[in-house]
């Protein structure tokens, strides 16, 4: 086998454990904040390990630092949402929800580079965001739970910008990128805590026997290896490559989700019709990002 070949193979392990994250949220019995506060938890422990074995720890300054851990903020809102989006509907709908940020990314990135808008990519984007109104339109069962999914869409395409904007100035490589993101937004969401406990006193904060070692699952093999197994194949194959690899995602998603919960009973029409829009989205999006970059 290729070392090309090997990558990609390491780069689909990747995206079918990143489709495994949102099972978590229903086998999990913690609401979203709790949950993704003790998978942070987790993924740091075993960062840090990481790091020290390898030898990767760097260090950085102080406004390198918060910049970083101010990326990581918005990557542990985006994973509360997530979370929120999956307990008040299902997997399936929630993965599909995150597909939209495709949307958000088109309508934000050039309000913050300020630059003009892509009428061809906003036309793409709609398409996504049309699917996900169907589905919230005609299946009122799922509205609260889509609501959630389009807000973690919304707050990953600003990680997604920030980050790239961060990394760029900062200079810091992926892994020390991530160390520190884990820790920004592990601080944020500890310092949350407590405020959940105050506007939900009822709300279980301890995690069960049986939670614990799924958090330890979720926090370990389905959080750290995806993000240094992308990080491999980001140093060997094209940005264009990993993309539309991790594409993949939501699908593997779904067929988890319809193979462990029975998900695709719970799912009418609407549903496959709005996926298949959102699916139709991703694929111009993807074949537009072709056009417009050269590998």
């Amino acid at each position: 086998m290729t070392e090309r070949n090997r990558t990609i193979l390491l780069l689909h392990l990747a995206v079918l454990l990143a489709g495994g994250t949102g099972l978590f949220g229903r086998l999990i019995s913690l609401s979203g904040l709790p949950l993704v506060c003790y998978r942070v938890i987790v993924s740091i422990v075993c960062m840090t390990l990481f790091m020290a074995v390898t030898g990767r720890f760097k260090r950085i300054s102080r406004a390198n630092a918060l910049m970083i851990a101010g990326c990581g903020v918005l990557l542990a809102i985006h994973w509360v949402f997530f979370y929120a989006s999956i307990q008040a509907s299902n997997v399936s709908v929630g993965v599909t929800c995150i597909a939209t940020s495709c949307f958000f990314t088109t309508l934000f990135l050039p309000i913050v580079n300020h630059s003009r808008f892509s009428l061809r990519q906003l036309l793409i984007s709609f398409i996504s965001i049309a699917g996900t109104l169907l589905i919230f339109t005609l299946d009122v069962r799922y509205r609260l739970g889509i609501a959630f999914g389009l807000l973690c869409a919304a707050v990953y395409s600003l990680f997604s910008i920030y980050n790239k904007r961060v990394a760029l100035a900062t200079g810091s490589d992926s892994p020390t990128m991530l160390f520190y993101e884990l820790l920004g937004g592990g601080a944020f969401l500890i310092m949350c805590m407590p405020l959940m406990a105050l506007v939900r006193p009822g709300a279980d904060l301890v995690p069960s026997t049986s939670d614990v070692w799924a958090l330890l699952l979720l926090g370990s093999v389905f959080t750290l290896i995806p993000f240094l197994l992308q990080i491999h194949a980001l140093a060997r194959l094209s940005p264009f490559t990993v993309n539309v690899t991790y594409n993949l995602e939501p699908v593997y998603s779904i067929i988890f989700a319809a193979i462990m919960f029975g998900e695709a009973a719970e799912v009418g029409l609407y549903f496959w019709l709005g996926l298949g829009l959102v699916i139709l989205s991703v694929v111009l999006q993807t074949i537009e990002e072709k056009r417009n970059t050269d590998f």
